[in-house]
């Protein structure tokens, strides 16, 4: 059980509805406190319509209070990259050894937070040159853990994704 462990997870308009459901819903599940972030909006709409009332901004919230991000993909990460607020979030987290979580599109904010050079990461196929770039390294597997970032590419890789964030919160 993950009674005492804190979880947010960010979310933007077309965010990829299943990549924030189940996690949202699994964590719930093991007994962690979920929070979900925007960045101004009070609800989001995802890639099919399914509506989601955050919780508040992610700059009202603190990272001390947290043991682990999760990024969602859909289109949302290319707008939550934009967003100073959150790659300094995601970075603060990272640096602080606590989990950070990536799905398919979901690892553009890892880029774009500075913190995958060196990192054996995977990603939706999309966006694996994108994380070459950022100097990690690209591997098709359904999740990947390095350290204190777990990755996968895709909704159908939803399972391992959890059980490793789980896993990862459970020590």
């Amino acid at each position: 059980m993950l009674t005492n462990k804190k979880v947010i997870i960010l979310a933007e308009s077309i965010y990829e509805d299943l990549e924030l459901w189940y996690p949202k819903l699994r964590l719930i599940e093991e007994g962690a406190k979920v929070i979900v972030a925007g960045t101004g909006e009070k609800t989001y709409k995802g890639k099919n319509g399914y509506p989601l009332e955050v919780d508040g901004n992610v700059k009202d919230f603190e990272t001390k209070d947290f043991d682990a991000v999760i990024v969602p993909g859909g289109f949302a990460p290319d707008k939550l990259r934009r967003h100073k607020e959150v790659l300094d979030f995601v970075k603060q987290m990272h640096d602080a050894g606590k989990v950070v979580a990536a799905i398919c599109h979901g690892p553009w904010v890892l880029v774009s937070a500075g913190i995958l050079k060196g990192k054996k990461v995977t990603c939706v196929n999309a966006i694996k040159d994108d994380i070459a770039n950022a100097g990690a390294q690209y591997f098709d597997k359904e999740v990947v853990v390095d350290g204190n970032i777990i990755t996968s590419r895709k909704p159908d890789d939803l399972p391992a994704f959890c059980r490793e964030i789980i896993k990862a919160l459970s020590k």
